[in-house]
């Protein structure tokens, strides 16, 4: 049983349809990318799987349970986190406190939340300095760790990423992806959704182009950075032999 299904998916915005009949399959320990352009459905998709978008059709089963049309609260304690397009950290909290509000869907002791937090620092140790500053002093590479660290404290069993790579320079970006590949090895399986394709299959398991809401093609990332659709849209006309990037 996968861990998570998409069967027939359709989801839009008011008249205007952002997703047409999507499937997609997401087996746990895995890493799944969402690639396509801007307006392709892959942020809708990732919307309507935390709850933040209602489908107008198809089903979305989570463990094998119905999860279509579920309030965000809910889906957040089933074990789906979703870290937003646009990190969105708290500009007047410190990096701690933000960090800590991904646990607020958890009651436990304030002893275990102490020692998460220290967790989350020992993954993103570029934070631990600036553990007690302000939300707004931080570069963007910074936010974009705190974000994840706090979708890390619901203890997800599913982390849905959207564009954790938007806006950084290319080094924070390998950072990053660094440890997404980490948060894989530690058992929480990811749903990413990038823009940057190269960098994504660099690290994921499997891979789904979308294209205006419709599923175009699927693959192991191999099978994809040969495709010469995907490459010519996607990957600058490269071949996989051409490419630096090693899984």
């Amino acid at each position: 049983m996968p861990l998570l299904e998409l069967a027939s998916l359709t989801a839009g915005y008011g008249a205007v349809q952002a997703l047409r009949g999507l499937d997609l399959t997401v087996e746990e320990g895995e890493i799944v990318t969402l690639l396509g352009a801007n307006g392709a459905g892959k942020s809708t998709t990732l919307r309507c799987i935390s709850g933040l978008l209602t489908p107008t059709a198809g089903e979305i089963r989570f463990s094998g349970k119905a999860i279509s049309g579920m309030h965000a609260e809910r889906v957040v304690r089933l074990g789906i986190a979703h870290v937003p397009e646009g990190r969105r950290v708290f500009p007047g909290l410190t990096v701690k406190e933000n960090i800590l509000l991904g646990a607020s869907n958890r009651r436990v002791p304030r002893a275990i939340l102490k020692h998460e937090a220290e967790e989350m620092f020992a993954l993103f140790p570029d934070l631990l300095r600036f553990a007690d500053t302000l939300g707004w002093m931080l570069s963007g590479g910074q936010q974009q760790m705190v974000a994840l660290a706090r979708g890390l404290m619901a203890r997800p069993r599913l982390l849905l990423l959207d564009e954790p790579s938007l806006g950084l320079a290319p080094l924070i970006v390998q950072q990053v992806f660094r440890i997404i590949a980490k948060i894989r090895e530690a058992g929480t399986t990811v749903l990413l959704v990038e823009q940057n394709a190269r960098i994504a299959l660099a690290i994921a398991d499997r891979g789904y182009v979308l294209e205006t809401g419709r599923l175009v093609v699927a693959g192991k990332p191999e099978a994809l950075w040969n495709n010469d659709d995907v490459r010519a849209a996607y990957l600058g006309g490269k071949r996989l032999s051409e490419e630096k990037y090693t899984r």
